[in-house]
């Protein structure tokens, strides 16, 4: 039976892009009752088995097991998401970068890091805070890319993380990820317009999410994460998804520290030694206060 990626969901039906060929051909299939009584949802993003009546249509048999899956937006198998952060207008924040860098880590998926609107920053000190932020995290293990969509200045660089890859766009309102796409692929215009004018009425999701052929690679056409909250992650597992405290949480005197009144912890003798910086560790203790005081669903 062949076999596909599905690339696009909408009104019930999959649109799976055959990868047993190399022509590119889209077949639209309808899902087997059996997974609605499995309880299974395909989803953009899956691998799965396809039969074609014909050279257009089809039905799916099988959906492969998955490497990641979100909810929202709904999409699987992502290999990384590119949270893109304005240096300037608005102000960098890397409170709320920490809090999609731990949804992303949750998830095993590689972030990238992309402050724009790099041409924007006046002065000279505004311009060393971005660098020391960009620096920070690069010592930390994250790819950090500083750009301008106007002065096109690092988009090559950017350009080959995208090879044969699966990646979501996420980040700050207003930073200009469309732009950022568009610069990237000019040809992605309309497909940016529609996201940049969902986000302007206030909207977190689109009707459909989409794959698009972009840098050699498949990008996501959806606004990315809509929920910040970090459903799911529980207080002893926070430190895995800050890097630097993962690291060095193994030299705790207790199994299990979570790095707060706990003596002999390595992490925050690491803090006040400054190998690992104060603001990371401040967002670690606000994120854990924030798990810890979240009310349960049942």
């Amino acid at each position: 039976m062949p076999e596909g990626k599905i690339i696009k969901a909408l009104s019930g039906f999959y649109y799976v892009l055959d990868e047993s060929e190399k022509s590119g051909k889209v077949i639209q299939c309808r899902a087997r009752g059996i997974f609605r009584k499995n309880k299974v949802t395909p989803l953009v993003g899956d691998y799965v088995v396809y039969q074609a009546d014909n050279d257009k249509e089809g039905y799916l048999l099988e959906v492969k097991e998955r490497t990641n899956e979100l909810v929202r937006p709904p999409i699987s198998n992502v290999d990384q998401a590119v949270l893109v952060f304005s240096a300037t207008e608005p102000a960098f924040s890397p409170s709320l970068l920490d809090r999609f860098l731990v949804l992303v880590e949750a998830n095993d998926i590689k972030p990238i890091i992309c402050i724009t609107k790099i041409d924007l920053l006046k002065t000279d000190n505004e311009r060393e805070t971005i660098q020391a932020f960009a620096e920070d995290y690069r010592q930390i293990g994250y790819d950090v890319h500083l750009t301008s969509t106007i002065e096109r200045d690092g988009l090559e660089k950017l350009k080959p993380h995208f090879h044969q890859k699966i990646t979501v766009f996420a980040g700050q309102s207003g930073v200009g990820k469309s732009s950022l796409l568009n610069a990237i692929s000019p040809d992605l215009a309309l497909k940016t317009n529609d996201i940049s004018s969902h986000l302007g009425r206030g909207k977190h999701t689109t009707r459909h999410v989409e794959l698009i052929h972009t840098a050699e690679g498949l990008i996501a056409d959806t606004p990315g994460f809509s929920s910040l909250e970090f459903t799911g992650i529980e207080a002893e597992d926070l430190g895995l998804y800050f890097l630097e405290i993962r690291e060095r949480s193994a030299d705790c005197k207790f199994r299990g520290c979570l790095h707060v009144k706990e003596p002999a912890c390595a992490v925050k003798d690491a803090v006040e030694n400054k190998q690992i910086r104060e603001y990371r560790y401040q967002h670690y203790l606000e994120f854990l206060t924030e798990i810890k005081e979240r009310k349960p669903r049942y």
